[in-house]
Formats: structure tokens, C-alpha cells, sequence
């Protein structure tokens, strides 16, 4: 299964390549630049959403599941993008938004049905939910005097997921989409999309909830997470298995327990399940190897784990996790690539991109636009894939600013490409490594040391990988010969009993059989 052995690189459509001058990436440009992704070594492609949008939410508002948003493209530039993949050996994965729409969708107006409608309660609304981007997750249309559900923006209703019709359609949007040669979806909000039939109230959120419930100020008990979301999930996967369809679930749940129930028996739900409690935590040894451990432990035996370092909604890794310390980006990005599991990369993370500093008059985001500090805007991390220190950084012949602005011009594809210790030559080779050797696709995750900041375990009978990060020198037992090191002056290194590593510096060794 290749979405098993391979790499998924996600792109962000609007700030990826722009093909016509407008300041806009496309998907054009996305064509013209696969060239890229194939020297990276990457087999699956998965596109933030490409549908209709009034882009109240940037594409996750949308207005038509079976088109492409005018700005984007056209589907005859689907077709050839899907088309000029496939000759390359790389799937093509859309962006599902199921959990709602745009209240621009003809649905809203036409269908009525289709979505949550309720009486007030007490000259307010029904219940005591609250919106993810603030305020209540009600409003209410003047003309019926009822309240519509949204636990997004006010321009996103939530779609009633109890109701047949609903269902049907979206499983006819699915066979729509792979009938063109979609090879799966990445589900937006897999974890939300049904909500408690008695719409009864969330409760409080307390002192030992996360952060997310207790700048909501209450647990999304009733508003998300139902239990009855995984026979929408079991239904999709009868529905992707005769296209060989690969399901990617958006699971933002809190504990590991609940995300292995995204699974199923391992073969009947979601094929793919990222996992926020891993990227959620700290950038530390102590934090990150339990987690490891116990999503390995809790995976049904059939299930197969998938890791990322950030997306479209995350402050970027070399900003959230490294801090920007070069070192520790680094070991990020050969953690990624030799965990058990599916690694998926975001665009720019080849390079270690940071966030970039998005002036507040530039601001689009709707979270950035509340000026909430507990919710930094997710622009910084949307900014525009920089291929040169051209004007316009490759990704534009625009002369005007592009939609979102650029960040440090020394960070892009060309430069770091002449450059053999580079991040993006790290990642390649990184992908090149796994790609050869079995066990570092396949073989079993056994941790061997977690001290202090020091990080080590062993992919199979033939590697291990150590990663150093904290801010002591530290060691661990070692025999045989450094495959690839974050510093790569030390690759094929031979290691006689004792690897060294000094903070932020990870190694995988080969090892002496």
C-alpha cells in the first residue's frame, strides 16, 4: 500500500506556486512544480481545499463540492494535475470539509434540512456552545426566528449529520472525486462532524482540561467527539475500498485512547489518524517518546500510525517546536522520517521554514482577526513556498505583494539545494534512506533510552536512530556506522561502542550485525 511505505507532502494551495501573476498560487502552478516533489521522493500530494469558497475561512467554507475555486483553476486543471501526478508516481488527496459548508452553498438556501436548525431557549440560544473561532456556535436568521449551528465562523453551518440525505450525498461526492483518479481524502474535523442529538449542553471545562477547552471555557463533550461519528467513518471506508481510496482523518482529539478508536478493528475506519496529542506537546524527550510509546502500544494491530510536524493550522515547527535553533530542527525533521508510520510534510518544512511575521494591517486569517493572544492567527504558517531570492521568491511574477506576505528570502528551494548541508538535502536524503532500507519503512519502533534530553530507538534489527534534545552533551551505546547525521560531516562515521551527541545533533546509525 503505498500510502503505507510513502511519504505525503501537503500543499497549501494559495501560497505554493502562482502560474498567472496574481499574487495567488493555483493549481498551475502546483503542475509545474511536481518536479519538485518527485526529487524529494514523495508519493501522495494532498491539497488543502481546492473547492468554491467565499473564502470566509480560506477555502474550509465551502460553496461547491464538485467544482474548483475560480481563482485555483479549472477541473480541466484538475485533471491535468491529477493526470501529470500519476505519470510521476504521486496520489492526489483533496481536502474533505464535511462538518459544514458555506452559507453561500446552495444547501443552505435550498436545503434547509441539510443543516442544524433550532428553537431559542430563554430568548437565546439553544444550548451553551461555543464557537472554536469565539463567541456562541449559534445564529440566528431573522426571517424563521430559528437558530443554525456553527462551531466554526458564523459563515460556516454545521451540516446535520443525522439526517440520510446528508450521508448519501457525501457519499456520492466521494465517488465523484475518485471516479476523476482522486486517491483519498484528507477529512477536515474527522472527530466533529456528529453532534449529540439532544444538542444537550458542553460541560465547564476545568483546571487539568487543555488548553483549547479551557480558552472555550468548556469540555466540546456534546458539541464533538459522539461516538456515533465512527459509523460515518465505517460507511466512508466500504465507500473508498472499491477506488482503493486512502481516508485521512483531522482527528484533534485529546488522548491517545480515544484517537485509536479512530481505527476501528485497524481495517474498517480511517486508514490515516494524525495524532495532536504528539504534535500538541512539548519538543522534549520526556514529552514526545511516552507518546510514541503508547500510540504503539494502542493501535489496534491492523492500524498503521502517521506522523507530521505541523500543517496549515500550526504555528510552524521551526518556530514551535525549535525555537528556530537550526540543530533541533533537524532532529525534527529526521524524527519524522524514521518513526514507524506514514510521515507527512508540510510545505516549506523541507526548508525549516519559520513563521513568518504577518503585519497586523496583512492579517486574513479569522482566528488572527479575533486579536485574541491565548490564539495566535495560523497566517504565519500560510505564507508563500519560497523557491529563490528572486523578487517575488520564485512563487510570483507579480509585481504587487502576494496575498500573504514573504518571509527571509534566504530561506528557499534554490539555495538550499547547491547547499549538500541544507535542510531540504537533510529531508531528501532522509527519504531516500527510508525508501531503501525495509527496516526503517516497516520494521518495529523499540525504545532504548530516554535521559535527560537524549532520545534513542531502534527501527528494526538494522538502525538506530538518537536524537539529542537537550542542551547537554549525551551518549548512548552504539555499534556501527552513522547512515545519515544532522550535521552531515559525520555521515559514515563508524561508531565503536559510544555515540556522542551534542545538543540539538541526532544520528541514524546502521548497525554492526
Amino acid at each position: 500500500m503505498w500510502w503505507r511505505d510513502g511519504v505525503i507532502y501537503q500543499v497549501y494551495p494559495r501560497s505554493f506556486a502562482d502560474s498567472d501573476g496574481d499574487g495567488v498560487g493555483d493549481l498551475r502552478g502546483i503542475t509545474e512544480h511536481l518536479d519538485h516533489l518527485v526529487w524529494l521522493g514523495i508519493d501522495g500530494l494532498w491539497l488543502s481545499p481546492t473547492f468554491p469558497s467565499p473564502n470566509a475561512d480560506w477555502g474550509y467554507d465551502v460553496s461547491d463540492y464538485r467544482g474548483v475555486h475560480p481563482e485555483l483553476g479549472t477541473m480541466d486543471d484538475m485533471d491535468e494535475l491529477i493526470a501529470r501526478a500519476g505519470e510521476r508516481g504521486i496520489h492526489v488527496l483533496l481536502d474533505l470539509v464535511p462538518n459544514h459548508t458555506s452559507d453561500e452553498h446552495p444547501w443552505f438556501r435550498d436545503r434547509r434540512d441539510f443543516y442544524v436548525w433550532r428553537e431559542g431557549r430563554d430568548g437565546g440560544p439553544p444550548n451553551n456552545w461555543r464557537s472554536v473561532f469565539g463567541g456562541p456556535a449559534w445564529t440566528r436568521d431573522e426571517a424563521s426566528g430559528l437558530w443554525y449551528l456553527h462551531n466554526f465562523a458564523a459563515k460556516q453551518p454545521d451540516l446535520d449529520w443525522w439526517n440520510e440525505d446528508v450521508r448519501d450525498e457525501f457519499d456520492d461526492i466521494l465517488r465523484f472525486w475518485m471516479a476523476r483518479g482522486i486517491a483519498g481524502f484528507r477529512i477536515d474535523v474527522a472527530h466533529g462532524i456528529v453532534k449529540d442529538r439532544e444538542l444537550r449542553d458542553n460541560p465547564a471545562a476545568g483546571a487539568e482540561d487543555r488548553e483549547q477547552e479551557r480558552w472555550l471555557g468548556q469540555r466540546l463533550t456534546f458539541s464533538m467527539n459522539r461516538p456515533e461519528v465512527h459509523d460515518v467513518l465505517r460507511r466512508w471506508r466500504t465507500v473508498a475500498e472499491p477506488h482503493d481510496g486512502v481516508l485521512v482523518g483531522e482527528t484533534w482529539v485529546l488522548d491517545l485512547e480515544r484517537l485509536a478508536e479512530f481505527y476501528g478493528d485497524g481495517v474498517d475506519e480511517l486508514h490515516l489518524a494524525f495524532n495532536f496529542v504528539f504534535l500538541l506537546a512539548d519538543f522534549e524527550a520526556e514529552a514526545l517518546a511516552p507518546i510514541v510509546a503508547r500510540t504503539e502500544e494502542l493501535l489496534p494491530e491492523r492500524a498503521w500510525p502517521v506522523w507530521t510536524l505541523g500543517n496549515h493550522d500550526m504555528t510552524r515547527f521551526a518556530t514551535r517546536w525549535a525555537g528556530d535553533d537550526a540543530g533541533l530542527a533537524r532532529c525534527a525533521l529526521m524524527l519524522l522520517f524514521t518513526l514507524r508510520g506514514t510521515p507527512v510534510l508540510y510545505n516549506g518544512d523541507e526548508l525549516a521554514m519559520p513563521d513568518v511575521e504577518v503585519p497586523p494591517e496583512r492579517v486574513v486569517d479569522p482566528v488572527g482577526l479575533l486579536g485574541d493572544e491565548r490564539r495566535p492567527g495560523r497566517d504565519g504558517a500560510r505564507t508563500p513556498m519560497q523557491w529563490s531570492d528572486e523578487p517575488g521568491a520564485g512563487f510570483s511574477t507579480a509585481q504587487a505583494e502576494p496575498w500573504l506576505p514573504y518571509g527571509d528570502l534566504s530561506v528557499n528551494v534554490a539555495a538550499q539545494r547547491e547547499d549538500p548541508d541544507s535542510p531540504l538535502q537533510l529531508v531528501r536524503d532522509l527519504i531516500a534512506l527510508r525508501r531503501a532500507e525495509a527496516d526503517l519503512r516497516t520494521g518495529a519502533y523499540a525504545e532504548t533510552l530516554v535521559d535527560g534530553g537524549l532520545w534513542a530507538f531502534r527501527r528494526g534489527d538494522g538502525f538506530l536512530v538518537a536524537l539529542n534534545l537537550g542542551s547537554e552533551e549525551a551518549a548512548v551505546e552504539a555499534a556501527g556506522t552513522i547512515a545519515i547525521a544532522t550535521g552531515r560531516k559525520r555521515d559514515g562515521e563508524r561508531v565503536e561502542g559510544t555515540l556522542t551527541l551534542a545538543p540539538g545533533e541526532g544520528a541514524i546509525v546502521r548497525l554492526r550485525r
